[in-house]
């Protein structure tokens, strides 16, 4: 069991934290996020995780706003969600602690940050999760993943090249992008997008969703 410290937040702290999200959480829901919390609080110390330092902004910017999807795309229903370079985790993570019915793939190259989501993952007890350490580019695409998530990855023609095939014929895309990457993306050939969704208390952060144009 992890300690509490000074930097933990209590129930209601994060309850709070997450009300512009459009999200409702139970307790149990709440106490995973307390938890996967102090985690990454403790291997941010030695593994550049992230570069927030105040618990209730990352309870914000990281679990409020990858949680902000589920009133965009109806993963409430389920499906196979791959999230491409999660990192510390997100979206992915904290779209299956508010979504857990959700089979998820966290896809991440890294070394460390892959040896940490295996521990939040177990921490958690989640099941239905993997971790595939390997670029996103080597992981085969006959799985048909329901949906694809990203957040702030960089090239996204050699995501949504490999994203088009990857996702079945109905799957959505969603991407956690900057204003300026937003109106870039929607430019893509092959795609088609929806408006971008503006991210709550946030004027320059948005989440894009589409459909290769052939779905």
């Amino acid at each position: 069991m992890i300690k509490r410290n000074a930097k933990t937040l209590d129930q209601r702290e994060i309850a709070a934290a997450l009300v512009p999200f459009r999200v409702t959480l139970s307790d149990s829901q709440i106490d995973a996020i307390g938890l996967y919390l102090s985690l990454l609080s403790g291997w941010n110390r030695t593994v550049s995780l992230t570069s927030i330092a105040d618990p209730r902004e990352i309870v914000s910017r990281h679990f409020g706003e990858s949680i902000f999807a589920g009133s965009i795309l109806p993963l409430s229903a389920g499906g196979r969600l791959a999230d491409v370079g999660s990192g510390a985790g997100f979206p992915g993570l904290p779209l299956k602690i508010a979504f857990p019915s959700l089979e998820l793939t966290l896809i991440e190259p890294n070394l460390k940050k892959s040896a940490f989501l295996k521990e939040a993952i177990g921490l958690l007890h989640m099941e239905n999760v993997e971790v595939i350490r390997k670029p996103y580019s080597a992981v085969e695409k006959d799985r048909a993943w329901d949906y694809i998530s990203s957040r702030a990855l960089g090239d996204y023609r050699l995501l949504l090249r490999w994203a088009a095939t990857a996702l079945n014929p109905s799957g959505q895309i969603a991407l956690w992008v900057g204003q300026e990457d937003s109106v870039q993306v929607t430019k893509s050939e092959g795609w088609k997008w929806s408006i971008p969704h503006k991210i709550p208390e946030s004027d320059r952060r948005f989440i894009l969703t589409g459909t290769p144009a052939a779905g």
